[in-house]
């Protein structure tokens, strides 16, 4: 059984790899594939498409984040590998290694759904959270005493690089020698490395904006350690990415097309106004380019349509059974399925003056906020030097202070690229690299669980 290295290289596409001489080498010394995108194009959804091999009709990952039902509570960035309905391809893997007398080990690190992951080895962001509202950085994993030692010989993980107005480089670079020296310590069957640093710079500037060039010469510098371990192993390495990115010039407010129709419902409170999801008829839940709309009574089906059709900036409005065009047919997802045109997407604000916007619209809160939010990747440009207010939001908060970091602005035009839908050009779809047998032509992201399979000597 050969071990197996997978790198998802989010944002890596076929137009760009050219730019990337070590990811190229190995697309040349086996294939390069295309994979048409699950949808939406974001990332929990596309991880668990990859993992599972089934679309999102059966895994239930519907988007990086969905209103739980039976509580009514819009919920992103999970992490419970329970939530996922399909078998992952750890799982499977096992499964078969054993039934065949044989052991199997998977590493699974910073790939979602970690948490409850049926994984020998893994490592995940979870901060602290006290009762007093503080927050302190952390991640998590297994074994626990080996994530004790790896952090004293490579640093703590820089969380701030990982998400919010410094998200860059260095999040990438500790993940790739945290995975190097997890391959060379354990030599697992299986490593699922996730490398994040093509997604920052693409959706705040656009890609058009953007010296993607560079950006990808600085993924591949950071996979250097790791190749070089895979190397030293005899692993091979294999390579997927989850989307592309696209220019977009127009955010579009859902939620307050809703509310100024009657048909989504705030409370006013000493935080702000907050979006009530039990009284509201209707509210949407935004992740980039794709919402899910969630209607409380059938009869205000049609009228929510009508509405969302005639938004400037929508593409697509789908209903009931319309929704399986994508294979969004779920339970988890809206009654109504809207998806924005290609220059636009979808910004979750459902307030109508910033001066009532709730207290988290301007802090990086990715768990608080009801819908996914790129303006968290910028400073807000009212502040001249927004480290130093930064630094003394720190400060009062180290003193016992109650604070907010009121960084990220409220402006969703700032905005500048986005992901979601389909490619319209196969060059900037995601990507695939592998070896040994090649499958030829496009490759479904539903087909990888079963590639990786064969490669692994455990296929049916």
């Amino acid at each position: 059984m050969p071990p197996i290295v997978l790198i998802n290289a989010v944002g890596l596409t076929p137009r760009l790899l050219p730019h990337a001489p070590r990811l190229s080498a190995l697309a040349k010394r086996g294939w390069l594939a295309d994979m048409p995108e699950a949808l939406p194009a974001v990332t929990c959804t596309a991880q668990a498409t990859i993992l599972t091999g089934q679309p999102v009709s059966q895994h239930g990952i519907v988007a990086n984040g969905w209103l739980f039902r039976d509580t009514k509570e819009v919920r992103f960035w999970q992490q419970s590998n329970a939530l996922i309905q399909a078998e992952p391809i750890y799982t499977t893997a096992k499964k078969r290694a054993t039934a065949r007398g044989k052991a199997f080990t998977c590493a699974k690190l910073f790939w979602w759904f970690n948490q409850g992951a049926d994984v020998a080895y893994s490592i995940t962001p979870k901060p602290w959270y006290g009762v007093d509202g503080n927050k302190a950085f952390d991640v998590t994993g297994s074994p626990p005493e080996y994530l004790e030692s790896l952090k004293k010989q490579l640093g703590s993980f820089p969380f701030p690089s990982f998400w919010g107005p410094m998200a860059g480089l260095p999040s990438t670079s500790w993940i790739a020698n945290s995975a190097a020296k997890m391959l060379s310590d354990f030599q697992p069957n299986l490593t699922l490395v996730y490398l994040p640093h093509l997604d920052y710079e693409p959706q705040r500037r656009g890609p058009s904006s953007c010296d993607m060039a560079k950006l990808t010469r600085e993924l591949d510098d950071a996979c250097a350690p790791l190749l070089d371990a895979a190397n030293a192993i005899g692993a091979e390495v294999w390579v997927v990415s989850e989307y592309g990115h696209c220019d977009v010039d127009t955010p579009v407010y859902l939620n307050r097309v809703l509310r100024q129709s009657g048909l989504l419902t705030v409370r006013m409170g000493p935080f702000g106004e907050q979006l009530d999801l039990f009284d509201s008829r209707s509210f949407a839940v935004c992740d980039h380019q794709l919402a899910h709309v969630y209607v409380k009574y059938a009869a205000d089906i049609e009228r929510v349509r009508e509405q969302l059709i005639a938004t400037a900036g929508v593409a697509e409005v789908l209903c009931g059974e319309a929704r399986a065009k994508y294979q969004l047919e779920h339970d988890r997802s809206g009654e109504i399925i809207v998806l924005s045109k290609p220059n636009a997407w979808f910004a979750y604000p459902f307030w109508l003056d910033d001066a009532v916007a709730p207290d988290y619209a301007r802090a990086v809160a990715i768990h608080n906020k009801p819908g996914f939010d790129p303006c968290e990747l910028f400073f807000d440009p009212k502040f001249r030097l927004p480290k130093l207010h930064a630094g003394r939001r720190l400060i009062q908060k180290k003193l016992g202070f109650r604070t907010i970091f009121d960084l990220v602005p409220l402006d969703a035009r700032i905005v500048k690229g986005s992901h979601g839908l389909a490619a319209s050009d196969p060059l900037d779809r995601p990507i695939l690299i592998g070896q040994g047998h090649n499958p030829g032509g496009s490759v479904p992201m539903t087909a990888v669980k079963d590639l990786l399979l064969n490669a692994l000597e455990l296929g049916v």
